[in-house]
């Protein structure tokens, strides 16, 4: 509440009923104008929840999950903004949409009149980032989208550089989750 009260306007939560239990009540009222970002890895089971909760989604990563978003966004009459979770190191244990066939699956959103704003990655922890956030810039820039969802609490000055416009510093702001 400090935050918001300061005038803070956007938060991101990686966790469904976590955010559920802490922002429902605060949206209930509609005093602050907030906007809720979910950040982590949305399930098909879990997409009504998240869409009568959060205005962005940023881990937009499979045809499955952009197809039940689209049904369930139309029957609730909600309009959202998505970012397409790119898997930009090709990491077997990391979601995401593959480099290669990032066009197509942007094309295939669209035509689910999914309103694609940017893309968001998570670099390989073990690799330089400022090469896969180059990567990212270059990709966003091609397909002709606004935003890059890019950079946390240990690199996010360098993703700034790269024209991330979504930054994730949580850690940075109120310290390590239990």
């Amino acid at each position: 509440m400090p935050l918001i009260k300061y005038g803070h306007k956007d938060f991101g939560e990686n966790k469904i009923q976590e955010a559920v239990d802490k922002w429902a009540e605060i949206r209930s009222k509609n005093l602050y104008n907030l906007n809720l970002h979910l950040i982590g890895k949305l399930q098909s089971n879990k997409v009504k929840p998240a869409l009568k909760l959060f205005d962005f989604i940023h881990s937009l990563d499979s045809e499955k999950l952009a197809n039940k978003l689209s049904k369930e966004q139309e029957s609730l009459n909600l309009k959202r903004k998505y970012f397409i979770q790119v898997n930009i190191g090709d990491e077997k244990q990391k979601s995401g949409v593959s480099k290669k066939d990032l066009i197509d699956f942007v094309v295939f959103c669209k035509n689910l009149n999914l309103d694609i704003i940017g893309l968001m990655c998570i670099p390989p922890i073990d690799k330089d980032h400022n090469y896969f956030f180059s990567q990212m810039r270059d990709s966003s820039q091609n397909i002709g989208l606004k935003h890059l969802s890019m950079g946390m609490s240990n690199d996010f000055k360098d993703a700034i550089n790269y024209c991330s416009t979504y930054i994730r510093i949580g850690t940075n702001i109120f310290g390590k989750r239990d």
